[in-house]
């Protein structure tokens, strides 16, 4: 298995995410190799002055980077030999099994989409937050960010998308599947949840239990609770705003630290062709560490074949 990793992305790169590689490969078997895309150079000095033998990774060297602020459609076409194209590239042509970065996030969605593809019947991909229970486990938010405008069959989709995902990753057998909403009655809520519960209702390859509201977002009712990116995405970032208020108090509570984004690495993008991660701009050696970590259990899990064959399935009738 080989894991690439766009050493450039992020706030703090590529020391952080070179760190996270070393931290990383620790605890992969030997079959698995990290491939840094980006200043090889950079990496390689890094590796050396951490006592990390280069050998243990790949390289591709790349000399552009797209910057967090660039247009992302317009820095994909521009920019041919930057670490976010590249490793597009590399991924599609098969060279690296998943591929993620903490850099520019337009520009991964655009570089996935325009490289991988979106899966057959897939109206758009979608990212998922994952959610720490009260009692424990995890949950999927979806979808959190990518899509602020969405259709009924969008979230109809992101159901099974996440559905999947909980299942591979969790193994959450029949995990179940709720509408964030306004109340829980099913005549609750705007013209989107309204027209997307009866879908969400008669969709046989998920598990429906109904609407939710914002504070059953970490209890047990639901393991995969279902929005449009521009509700997620709030709903996300009011969560990990609580974490830092509590840190700033120099307060700590063994729930709460469990909001703390580094643990999970990074967010999947599901829906597309291949795996693929996208990360927080300022994500951290544990975040990179977690990140890559992540992406080799997607692959090890076949998510992304899971997927496709599901909706093989659901096209097929």
């Amino acid at each position: 298995m080989k894991i690439g990793i766009d050493i450039m992305g992020g706030d703090f790169a590529p020391r952080e995410a070179v760190l996270g590689a070393i931290e990383a490969q620790k605890e992969m078997p030997a079959e698995c190799k990290i491939v840094m895309v980006g200043d090889e150079e950079k990496a390689r000095n890094l590796l050396l002055e951490f006592n990390c033998p280069a050998e243990l990774f790949e390289f591709v060297h790349t000399t552009e980077v797209i910057e967090m602020g660039e247009h992302p459609t317009k820095a994909i076409a521009s920019k041919k030999d930057s670490s976010i194209n590249v490793g597009f590239s590399l991924l599609a042509n098969k060279k690296i099994d998943v591929f993620m970065s903490a850099g520019n996030t337009g520009a991964v969605m655009v570089g996935a989409m325009f490289s991988v593809k979106q899966i057959e019947g897939i109206t758009r991909p979608a990212v998922i937050s994952v959610l720490p229970k009260l009692k424990g486990g995890f949950g999927i938010l979806v979808d959190a960010g990518t899509n602020a405008d969405c259709k009924p069959e969008m979230l109809n989709q992101f159901a099974v998308l996440a559905s999947i995902f909980c299942e591979a990753i969790y193994s959450i057998p029949k995990p179940k599947v709720a509408l964030m909403n306004v109340g829980e009655e099913k005549e609750k809520g705007n013209a989107l949840s309204l027209a997307t519960y009866p879908l969400l209702e008669q969709n046989p390859h998920i598990n429906f239990v109904g609407n939710v509201e914002g504070y059953n977002l970490f209890d047990e009712k639901a393991d995969v609770i279902v929005c449009d990116g521009f509700t997620g995405n709030i709903m996300m970032k009011v969560a990990q705003s609580i974490y830092k208020i509590m840190r700033k108090m120099g307060s700590s509570n063994a729930y709460l630290d469990r909001l703390n984004y580094e643990i999970y690495g990074g967010s999947p993008v599901l829906g597309v062709n291949a795996p693929v991660l996208v990360g927080h701009g300022i994500s951290n050696t544990e975040a990179f560490k977690n990140m890559l970590l992540l992406g080799k259990r997607m692959v090890e899990k076949e998510v992304t074949e899971k997927i496709k064959k599901e909706f093989i399935t659901i096209h097929s009738v």
